[in-house]
Formats: C-alpha cells, structure tokens, sequence
C-alpha cells in the first residue's frame, strides 16, 4: 500500500461550532492498513461512526490484499471467479486508466508487488528470471461479462494473473464515504483516508477547507514538514510519493513504484505528484501513473491532455541535482495561493 503524505492542517484546529448551527464531527480510526480522519458538519448532530465502520470493512472485504479471505486474495489465488459489483467496478476503472495512461497505471502488476515486498508479504529474492516470469502476466487487463441474473465474472488472461487495486481502492472509498455522508444530507465534509482527500463545501464558519502537502521526507521515520498549502472546494487531492514506502538491501533503496514495462522499481527524480481532481478515485490512479511516468513524461501526458482537469492540476516535487525543486501546472496555482478551484 502507498503511503500518501498529505496533512490535514485544519486538524490542528480545536473543536468549534458551525456558525450555521450545524455540530462539528470528528470520527477517526483505522482501514485499509492505513488511518481514516472525517469531519462533517451536521444539523442533527449524528455521529455515524458505527456505519461507515461497516462500509470501510465491507470494502476491505472486497479490496484488501491484507485480509485473508478478502475477495481479491481469492481471485488472485484463483479461488473465486464470482466478483461482486465493487470489484467489478474496480475493475473497470483500472482497466480505463490503464488505457488511459498507456500501461503505466496498471491493476495486473500485483505479482511484481508481491515480489518485491510491498504487498502482505516479505519481499521474496528478485532476479532478472523472476521478474522477467511474472512480467508475462502483466498487462493483459482482466475482463468482466455477467450472468443472466447480472452477477459479475471475471476473466484472467492466465491463472497466474494477480491484481492490485491498492493505487484506485483508497481514492474510491473515500468518494463512497463522502456518497454516503451526501446520502444522509450532509453537505460539508472532508474525508482523508490514508491521505486521499475529499473536501466538499466549507467548515462551519464558511471558510474553505485546507490541507497541506508534505515535502519530501528524508526516510521514512522523519518528522512530516509542509511543501505548501491548498484549498479545496468539491474536489479531491491525492498525493503519491517515494520517499517513505520502501526497502533497503545492500545500500540501495528500492522504491514501492513498480514501472510495469520494466517490472522493476522506478529509478527517475520525482518523488512525489499531487493531483487535484473532481473525484479521489482518478486523482489516486493519475498520481500513480505520473510517478511511474517521470517528470519529463509526466509533463508530455499534461500537455497532451488539456481537458483533463486532474492532468491540468498537478504539483511535482522532484530531485534536481541534490536539492528539492518543484513544478505546479497553472491551475494548481490557483489552488496554492488562496484562490478557490472549482470543478
């Protein structure tokens, strides 16, 4: 799983009330092997802790390479060909952006994940003959046809096929949370859910949401420090960074950004891309497919994508020659210097 570096800076503000009568909730806790933070406003007060409990088990159920008996795990394993709609819906997806990026964001990699150590597993020994055997089983996308009573079933190219959806799942979830809040008349909220961010409306005194963006750690257990700021209105923010999911061996470091076209760790300067889009689950997989990409053909996609919001609302951190530059597409700007950004 992708450790996103976002920091929620209105956190650190103490509890309040909703200059529009409505009571502030803060729900915190765990899912998806990460932490989930969740502040709405509601007129009635409700804590809907408990339900959305549930929603973030039943999508582990589904989604998560870290349970066991999780749907994924039995379709990897090729235990279970009968899908439900989620995963079939994450199927599709993947299999959009796959198209989309042109392989670089790509659901099919999970065997390359799991070889080189970031996924439920220790990482096991890597050559050139075991990534060169697993890569012939990456990129085929799976296929999903339905019975006559609409039940999804997918279709691997090959039994070997091991999916991933660890780089759309978090971002999906927190829209389905943010759906469900909307479905119980809730209209200012802000889920972060492993640092996929969703912010809709305003906080209580009117005031847009803010959330900061991490600089490059130096190693995973640094202290988090804030690149820069943003603000949010109906939109989402996803961070996707090197620097703190990865493993040593021999003095090198190893990144947890598998290229598919390579089956190896990606090696360029980015470090990290912050993608701003209408919805998480887009700004989770164009993160992704840019850190796979590289700077210089991450800012080729943008050019050649200028009606994509989330291509033209990005910010790179990258390495150049020892020290921290970045790189902000001119609508991300307006989200940087205190000016709203709309979908």
């Amino acid at each position: 799983m992708r450790i996103l570096c976002l920091l929620l800076t209105l956190l650190l503000a103490l509890f309040t009330s909703c200059g529009r009568g409505d009571k502030r909730i803060e729900l915190r806790g765990e899912a998806q092997g990460t932490y989930y933070s969740i502040i709405y406003y509601d007129s009635m007060g409700r804590d809907l802790q408990s339900s959305i409990d549930s929603l973030l088990d039943d999508f582990d159920q589904t989604a998560s390479l870290w349970v066991d008996s999780s749907l994924i795990r039995r379709v990897n394993e090729n235990r279970d060909s009968i899908v439900n709609p989620l995963f079939a819906t994450l199927c599709r997806l993947s299999t959009e952006m796959n198209s989309y990026t042109e392989g670089c964001f790509d659901c099919t990699i999970g065997g390359l994940v799991k070889l080189w150590g970031f996924s439920f597993s220790k990482h096991e020994d890597v050559d050139d003959s075991a990534i060169d055997s697993l890569r012939n089983f990456v990129g085929i996308q799976p296929v999903i046809s339905y019975n006559e009573d609409g039940t999804p079933i997918i279709h691997k190219s090959a039994p070997e096929v091991m999916l991933d959806f660890n780089a759309i799942a978090q971002g999906y979830c927190t829209d389905l949370i943010g759906h469900f809040l909307e479905s119980h008349g809730i209209q200012n909220y802000l889920v972060d859910i492993g640092g996929e961010v969703f912010a809709k409306g305003t906080k209580g005194d009117g005031t847009p949401w803010t959330v900061g963006i991490e600089r490059p750690a130096e190693n995973k257990y640094s202290s988090p420090e804030i690149e820069t700021a943003i603000q949010l209105h109906d939109l989402a923010v996803v961070t996707s960074g090197n620097y703190r999911k990865y493993y040593e061996k021999d003095g090198v470091r190893y990144s947890h950004t598998i290229d598919p076209s390579t089956g190896r760790p990606v090696t360029h300067t980015l470090l990290s891309v912050s993608v701003v889009d209408t919805v998480a689950w887009r700004a989770d997989a164009l993160a992704t497919a840019f850190m796979v990409m590289g700077l210089d053909r991450a800012l080729q996609f943008i050019e050649e994508h200028p009606d994509d919001m989330g291509a033209q609302t990005a910010f790179f951190i990258y390495d150049d020659g020892g020290h921290y530059s970045t790189y902000a597409t001119e609508r991300f700007k307006k989200c940087d210097n205190n000016s709203r950004i709309t979908r």
